[in-house]
């Protein structure tokens, strides 16, 4: 996934002030979708052509037969709305969303991922989809992910395709160290087991550890308030939490230089670890590395910590509250976000749906033995326990960059655990605005 900075957060602030006055200014153009319901409107809703405009994030050329088919069907059920699709870099999209939204030019649906639709949303320039949507049609999305930019009793997105972490092995050093990868960790206890031991019999690491702020989260551990307001991270539980963690740094169970992705594939390619949690992307950075490697490495379902979830990856389709065409650009999202359309992409993208149905194909559940298809099946049967770790967070990125900052000043240079935590906390509320 990636984020943006505080100095988007300044363009936004600015932009989501302009989006209020147009979205008022544009309101009677919603009140003219929701009343083309009736059959008077309909009618000359049908005699008028609508342009929505659609902007994705870098998924041209790679999927235009895809979109371009999609779009047929679309138009064809919906002869009076044309769909003018638009693909951007994902720094591009930024600024140039920004910049449209400011000038009053606001495109209909946006692909965004999680942070930004939860920044964007919680100043109110998004659609509501609680609103917007019937109980119907969002009970078919998994609840975790629907909810991932839900504030208020309010969502600000639909879900569209994601990813989950799975666990990988190398199967030999597994073996090697008396362990059987047919039964592999479930538990983020029986992981550090399994790390010990490996590290015992192989004299190669555990397992790469991911120094982020949801891994408080993973393990139950207070993060913010109840509200949302307020650090509620600085806590002897989290302490504790800590210290287990550089006991395995101190005992060469995890190693400490794996902030980068890429040393991250280095350590696995070069059988220094034995386990690995990342996504199916990190299949083709091993097999491309080290073949020899890549033959040996199986996928199993990543251990789940004391919370019992797996943070999710997800992009998603937002409407920004500026749009002219509301009704339709509402229509359209679900429709690009069904089930048969995220099972379809999923197919050709190697993504997972956020659609309960679309997880029940079969596609989902066969293997053919190959990592690729290990993974894929691992990971889509965790799709019912998936989370976003942005659930509810304004400012969410500045407040994970803060925390994991500070997990790392501990974890990689010996950092004091108070006083880090102190200062984190600190940080954090000024960024909630405290």
């Amino acid at each position: 996934m990636n984020f943006i900075g505080r100095g988007w957060i300044s363009l936004l602030l600015a932009s989501i002030m302009m989006a209020g006055l147009l979205a008022a200014c544009g309101s009677g153009s919603s009140d003219n979708g929701a009343a083309a319901k009736n059959g008077n409107a309909n009618e000359k809703k049908a005699e008028k052509q609508v342009t929505v405009e659609f902007w994705t994030i870098s998924l041209q050329p790679t999927f235009n037969d895809y979109f371009e088919q999609l779009i047929t069907e679309y138009e064809t059920q919906n002869p009076n709305v044309k769909i003018d699709w638009k693909d951007y870099p994902y720094d591009a999209v930024l600024n140039k969303l920004l910049t449209n939204i400011a000038g009053g030019d606001a495109p209909d649906v946006v692909n965004l991922n999680t942070e930004f639709a939860n920044q964007m949303g919680s100043k109110g320039a998004l659609v509501d989809f609680n609103q917007a949507l019937t109980p119907e049609q969002k009970a078919a999305y998994f609840p975790g992910i629907y909810s991932s930019t839900e504030m208020d009793g309010k969502a600000y997105s639909l879900p569209w395709y994601t990813a989950l972490p799975v666990l990988f092995l190398n199967k030999d050093l597994v073996e090697k160290a008396g362990l059987d990868p047919s039964n592999p960790p479930a538990t983020k206890e029986e992981l550090n087991e399994w790390g010990r031991q490996i590290k015992e019999k192989t004299g190669a690491y555990g397992y790469i550890f991911t120094m982020e702020a949801r891994t408080l989260l993973e393990e139950n551990l207070p993060f913010l308030t109840e509200d949302y307001k307020k650090a509620a991270f600085n806590t002897p539980e989290v302490e504790e939490y800590i210290h287990e963690n550089l006991k395995l740094l101190d005992e060469g169970v995890i190693p400490k230089d794996i902030i980068n992705y890429d040393k991250q594939v280095q350590y696995f390619a070069s059988e220094q670890v034995a386990m690995s949690l990342s996504s199916s992307p990190f299949i083709n950075k091993i097999k491309t590395a080290a073949p020899d490697v890549y033959n040996k490495m199986i996928a199993v379902p990543s251990p789940v910590g004391k919370a019992g979830i797996r943070f999710s990856n997800t992009m998603n389709l937002v409407v920004p509250e500026a749009t002219s065409h509301k009704q339709e650009a509402v229509d359209f999202a679900v429709f690009v976000t069904n089930a048969a359309n995220q099972l379809q992409f999923s197919k050709i993208a190697n993504t997972l749906p956020s659609t309960v149905e679309s997880a029940k194909d079969p596609f989902f559940s066969e293997n053919d033995g190959s990592v690729e298809g290990m993974a894929k099946s691992m990971s889509a049967v965790s799709l019912d326990q998936a989370k976003d770790f942005y659930i509810g967070i304004e400012n969410a990125n500045d407040v994970n960059n803060a925390v994991t900052k500070a997990l790392q000043i501990i974890y990689l240079n010996d950092g004091d655990v108070k006083k880090e935590l102190a200062e984190a906390e600190k940080e954090v509320n000024q960024i909630l605005g405290n």
